[in-house]
């Protein structure tokens, strides 16, 4: 009972910090839909993509509190989330329902994700030009008040051994996969089956953004296929 109630506090302060790196147009829309039904079950949204046209599909990147997205997680989002789409209808055209873990070379899109993550490699865009340019790559610093501090391992100049991105700035961030990302991954997920305590039936291996669950096509495709 005490790791339900504690569970639930982490779920509350998580899901009470904004994404500060969001979607346009009509995957916005979708992500608008999402993110309660998500906060609801004790998820946070990562991103919300969609890709193609015809037959196109609705990627749902969704995590825990604590960073973990299991297959039981994405079953559960899926069932959740499903319905409420259907009733919402925000795509004009047959699409598939797909939920997928953030995986180790993960979007950062939250303050805490730069923090937490200070360390290990990251590529950087922002929206305007930061000393003439917009794409950075570089080892993450860490959170300095409002912005982001990076040191440029990408052709920047010699003289450059950090620099400083406002956090409103940034369009698009994401970690760079690298040997350092994959071991602290190897022991995240060792740690987590040691403290389920062999309570899980399956695990997800740390490289769990290829793990898909895709349910059946959405409504409309079906009621496209009466047509």
């Amino acid at each position: 009972m005490a790791d339900s109630h504690r569970l639930e506090a982490e779920t509350t302060d998580a899901n009470a910090e904004p994404r500060l790196i969001v979607e346009p147009g009509l995957a916005a829309r979708v992500a608008a839909i999402a993110e309660p039904v998500l906060a609801e079950l004790g998820y946070r949204l990562v991103r919300a993509r969609i890709s193609g046209s015809a037959g196109c599909t609705v990627q749902i990147m969704a995590e825990r509190p604590d960073g973990s997205m299991q297959v039981e997680d994405c079953e559960t989002v899926s069932r959740a989330l499903s319905p409420v789409l259907d009733a919402a209808d925000p795509i004009d055209s047959a699409y598939q329902l797909e939920i997928s873990s953030p995986g180790i070379d993960r979007p950062l899109v939250r303050r805490s994700d730069f923090e937490r993550f200070a360390g290990h490699a990251a590529k950087i865009e922002t929206a305007v030009p930061v000393e003439g340019r917009k794409k950075f790559r570089g080892l993450l610093l860490g959170v300095q008040g409002d912005t982001v501090r990076l040191q440029p391992d990408d052709g920047a100049p010699a003289e450059a051994k950090e620099i400083a991105l406002a956090l409103d700035d940034i369009s698009e961030a994401k970690l760079v996969l690298t040997e350092a990302l994959i071991a602290q991954a190897l022991r995240r997920s060792k740690s987590q089956e040691r403290a389920e305590d062999g309570a899980s039936t399956h695990k997800t291996k740390p490289d769990s953004k290829h793990f898909r669950h895709k349910p059946e096509h959405h409504r409309r495709a079906a009621e496209n296929q009466g047509d």
